[in-house]
């Protein structure tokens, strides 16, 4: 059997057992927003951790950071794990919002903005926040399906055709059942991209190299600059990198939304336990992938091709190569319909009915939001197509993503803000969101670096201090203010949280 036909045939297995998957989970859908966009708030442990880190974890890990330990070295596996350590912010702000969810009946994290600030234009300021930069993230994702299926497959199936699918695939999942269908999905999906992504791995540094040992001696002989510090990472490089992802958790609506639903203390416990662990061995999986590459294929016009071409070779068993394309493929759907439940939440709660007051039934809200999933997913395809034509390190898969998520930093002290500070208001959160937001934009468009620092950091800094010294000399929401930090001030405890 040609490599084409083994990638259509286990394509559609995997869309099977998805399908089948989500269509278990439509059994016990019930009705309203909370249910379809938030599965009631009831999910368990275990499935919370899956879908937390398929939801992370995209082609972003695989393709992208493989491919920048390929161009850049260590200092790749570095950036990542600052994600791992900014996981002490969902350790901290987590609980607070699991509490205030519950208590207020909060949907998305621009809807509790805009009740803790008493203010609608900030709940519609933060969700066009996520959904000016999270279309290019999302794109960034239908690309990595893109380079990996035309390649695995020889050509038989096209980077068009394998974006397409991806984008067909998540409109369909969210569709189905919402994040119930979603977060089961999901937890197939995290299982299928780790353990493929392990055992094919071995294959690669045992037939490659002869084991771990020759891999690490290979690696000391052949391309020590990549190993030395922080590798080929320049600090502007690496810091603009890092930052958004230091904060994503707490930055990107489609992770925040992941804190409201454990079923428990306990459930949400689990869920962070168990993203950690996934979380580490992932990273260093993804890590070795590009190493591998970089010694056994020097000569790669983009880096991005690394572990395309890595499971192209000889060494790896085709059937195998197929498998982790397909656990490549999953992690990115998995980002991409969670991404497209966020924005249409947002959308219809955060902009439509509560910014501008639409007296609209819940029925007729949930209507709205599943017609903006496929003309979302629609935009993504069409980014995804334009850029995937381009060449460079700006449109790299790591660096866009990062690029995307600088946007979405602004948000962050307003998040910190309506959780500690009183004092804040919600003049601060709208100046600080919009002018950081538009110094980003304008920065990534013209591609200037003041100062060799990339936009997130520049954005970032002229946000902090708007935030902090617009609230200082505006009026805050005092009774609201209070009545929010009182409520989770007596309940974290009392939920044993701390």
């Amino acid at each position: 059997m040609s490599e084409g036909n083994y990638a259509w045939l286990v394509l559609s297995i995997y869309v099977f057992c998805g399908v089948v998957i989500a269509l278990a989970a439509r059994k016990k859908l019930g009705t309203g927003m909370n249910e379809f966009f938030l599965a009631n708030r009831q999910l368990g442990g275990f499935v919370s951790a899956l879908t937390y880190a398929a939801t992370t974890y995209s082609a972003f890990m695989m393709v992208g950071l493989a491919g920048l330990t390929y161009k850049l070295g260590i200092g790749a596996m570095g950036f990542e794990l600052t994600y791992l350590c900014g996981l002490v912010l969902v350790v901290f702000f987590g609980p607070r919002f699991w509490l205030v969810g519950r208590k207020f009946d909060y949907l998305t994290h621009a809807q509790l903005l805009a009740d803790r600030y008493q203010s609608r234009s900030v709940g519609i300021v933060a969700a066009l926040l996520c959904l000016v930069f999270l279309i290019p993230f999302a794109a960034i994702q239908l690309m990595g399906i893109g380079y990996l299926l035309s390649i695995v497959s020889q050509g038989a199936i096209s980077l068009l055709s394998a974006m397409l699918i991806a984008t067909l695939l998540a409109v369909i999942w969210s569709n189905m059942a919402g994040l119930r269908s979603v977060a089961w999905t999901d937890a197939l999906q995290a299982v299928l991209m780790l353990v493929t992504s392990i055992i094919t791995l071995s294959f690669v540094v045992y037939r490659g190299f002869g084991g771990f040992e020759n891999f690490f001696s290979r690696l000391n002989t052949d391309v020590p600059t990549l190993l030395a510090g922080a590798g080929l990472f320049k600090f502007n490089v690496f810091l603009g990198l890092a930052l958004p992802w230091l904060f994503f958790s707490i930055s990107n609506p489609q992770v925040t939304q992941r804190l409201f639903v454990p079923s428990s203390v306990t459930a949400f416990k689990q869920m962070i336990g168990g993203f950690l662990i996934f979380g580490l061995i992932y990273t260093l999986v993804s890590v070795f992938w590009g190493f591998s590459a970089r010694l056994l294929i020097p000569d790669l016009k983009a880096a991005d091709l690394a572990t395309p071409s890595l499971l192209a070779l000889p060494l790896v068993p085709k059937i195998f190569a197929i498998i982790v394309m397909v656990g490549i493929l999953s992690a990115a759907i998995s980002t991409i319909d969670s991404i497209l439940l966020s924005l249409a939440s947002m959308c219809t709660r955060d902009i439509i009915k509560v910014g501008f007051k639409a007296n609209i039934s819940e029925d007729s809200e949930l209507r709205i939001g599943k017609f903006i999933i496929p003309v979302l997913a629609a935009v993504f395809f069409v980014f995804a197509y334009w850029a995937a034509g381009k060449t460079g390190l700006a449109f790299m898969i790591a660096p866009l993503s990062a690029a995307a998520s600088a946007g979405l930093l602004m948000a962050v002290p307003s998040i910190i803000g309506a959780f500690f500070w009183k004092r804040a208001t919600a003049a601060g959160a709208l100046s600080s969101m919009l002018i950081g937001a538009a110094v980003v934009l304008i920065l990534q468009v013209t591609g200037y670096k003041p100062l060799g620092m990339w936009p997130g950091i520049w954005g970032s800094a002229v946000c902090l201090v708007l935030y902090i010294v617009i609230s200082l000399v505006t009026r805050a929401p005092e009774a609201k203010a209070a009545e929010f930090i009182g409520y989770l001030e007596d309940n974290l405890s009392k939920h044993k949280f701390i």
